[in-house]
């Protein structure tokens, strides 16, 4: 059983910056892509980001060129770097890991963009 546990989330104004730290249990951490969701209030779970165990990278196009994912395989932990943050990325912020068959989730991390 993998467990996912986010952290750094927070209330943070327009135009600020957040950094969203996943850190996950279980072996083989390298070779499963990780990946963050969000999801606002009324609205569906959404992808925001993925790497994938070669560090090819994708993201939605509402946060790309501001938001970075990045992977440290010798801490099993993945990143969020969030940039140019906006009222509209406030959301709670999953990790998720891909293996065969299923994903696993964490409990996810609260961000609010507000002034």
């Amino acid at each position: 059983q993998v467990q996912l546990v986010e952290s750094g989330g927070g209330l943070v104004q327009p135009g600020g910056s957040l950094r969203l730290s996943c850190v996950a249990s279980g072996n083989f951490f390298s070779i499963f892509a990780m990946g963050w969701h969000r999801q606002a209030p009324g609205k569906q779970r959404e992808l925001v980001a993925r790497i994938f165990s070669n560090l090819n990278t994708n993201y939605a196009d509402s946060v790309k060129g501001r938001f970075t994912i990045s992977r440290d395989n010798a801490k099993n932990t993945v990143y969020l770097q969030m940039n140019s943050l906006k009222p509209e990325d406030t959301a709670v912020y999953y990790c998720n890991q891909m293996q065969p068959g299923r994903d696993y989730w964490g409990q996810g991390t609260q961000v609010t963009v507000s002034s």
